[in-house]
């Protein structure tokens, strides 16, 4: 996509993927696709913020040939280093050896760590301003979110936040950047909270610090690293950052995620019906099978959710390996203070409780309830289930 002018003199020029299978080697994005979004303010001073990931890389230096000569890009505002940022960056340098690379002080080791780059960096202050000609960059520091050495940049003058990884989300570009002329914007919120919860929630305190920060500031424009540019509702991505930060720590949504796995049929039948008595209280329910459906895919609903109902049988006296992943893969990402209840099939002994309350108790999740079947389920067992899913789905509705 050509590069697109967001306020005067300063463009867009990020290029779409569409061929990586999974962001950070974990996250699949084989169907989304994501942007690499990076930024150019022709000024006095000509600035190029961020860069790309090296798969990019002619794609990537076209849009700027496009409007500049890269020999003339006095700096390099990098707000992040991690590689699907900065993976063009030694390539860049052999164009253009003089450039000014600017950073927080953390960025500087880390550069020399991951490229061996210790020339032509200059350290920038948490709220220092730098004069590019008709206008100032003003740099804030927001460690971990979600790397130490990362920061945002803000052009003062066309209030412009270039925010980095955060208010950012997975899915390539469909024809327009902008949220005002996207067709489909509830693709990208849904987008926005996955990437959330698979790279960033882990850290929402460092984000809604973030977010305290840069309340002072008037923002116009929210132009991320990955995703969409927010110029008609900037606001509408800050408030779903925030909310999501605070589900860490307070109160979520009233609803439940159904996390099940089953060998033969035994566990997935019995998962029908709990589902049954959950719908029949009108609580909100997503369902998710753990062999079939990747993980990223299924931690949005266990953070949002206050709820989760874990359908697994035993597998060699432990927990159907599945499930296990996903429980710990929420414990890993720190998700925390659920209420849960169990259900599955047993052979010759149980053991699949006895593993979830090993993961969950760590995690502050309440067991409220469990219910274990052996072999296939009788019709008295299939009865007992769907009062068992009424059951904890009341309690959720209680406590909203």
């Amino acid at each position: 996509m050509p590069a697109v002018e967001i306020r005067k003199n300063v463009f867009w020029i990020g290029v779409n993927d569409r061929t990586t299978d999974l962001f950070e080697g974990i996250w699949p994005i084989e169907e989304e696709g994501v942007s690499y979004n990076a930024y150019l303010l022709l000024d006095k001073k000509k600035v190029l913020i961020d860069l790309s990931k090296a798969l990019k890389t002619d794609e990537f230096f076209s849009q700027i040939l496009d409007l500049v000569p890269i020999q003339e890009l006095d700096y390099v505002v990098m707000n992040h280093l991690e590689p699907d940022h900065t993976g063009v960056l030694k390539t860049f340098l052999q164009i253009n050896a003089d450039v000014t690379i600017l950073g927080t002080p953390k960025m500087k080791e880390l550069l020399a760590n991951f490229y061996g780059i210790t020339e032509n960096f200059q350290e920038v202050q948490d709220g220092e301003t730098l004069d590019i000609g008709s206008r100032k960059l003003q740099f804030f520091h927001t460690p971990f979110v979600h790397w130490p050495e990362t920061m945002m940049t803000y052009d003062t003058s066309e209030k412009i936040l270039f925010s980095c990884d955060g208010f950012g989300g997975y899915g390539a570009l469909i024809g327009t950047i902008f949220d005002d002329e996207c067709q489909n914007l509830p693709f990208y919120e849904q987008e926005s909270l996955r990437y959330y919860v698979n790279i960033v929630a882990k850290f929402s305190k460092p984000t809604l610090n973030a977010i305290g920060k840069l309340g002072g500031i008037e923002v116009q424009v929210i132009a991320p690293s990955h995703g969409l540019i927010w110029r008609s509702n900037p606001g509408r991505i800050i408030e779903l950052y925030k909310k999501w930060a605070e589900y860490a720590a307070g109160p979520t949504e009233p609803g439940i995620a159904l996390v099940y796995g089953s060998m033969y049929g035994n566990t997935e039948r019995v998962m029908d019906v709990v589902a049954q008595g959950i719908a029949s209280t009108g609580v909100p329910l997503q369902i998710f099978d753990a062999a079939r459906t990747h993980v990223s895919y299924i931690l949005p609903a266990l953070w949002v959710n206050r709820g989760v109902m874990i359908g697994a049988p035993t597998y060699e006296g432990a927990l159907f390996p599945p499930v296990m992943d996903v429980l710990n893969h929420a414990a890993v990402k720190r998700i925390l203070n659920k209420k849960t209840a169990m259900f599955g099939s047993y052979g010759w002994s149980g053991g699949a409780l006895r593993n979830i309350k090993q993961i969950v108790e760590p995690i502050k999740w309440e067991l409220e309830d469990s219910f274990e079947f052996n072999g296939s389920p009788t019709k008295e067992d299939l009865d007992k289930a769907r009062e068992f899913g009424r059951r904890f789905a009341e309690k959720i509705k209680q406590e909203g």
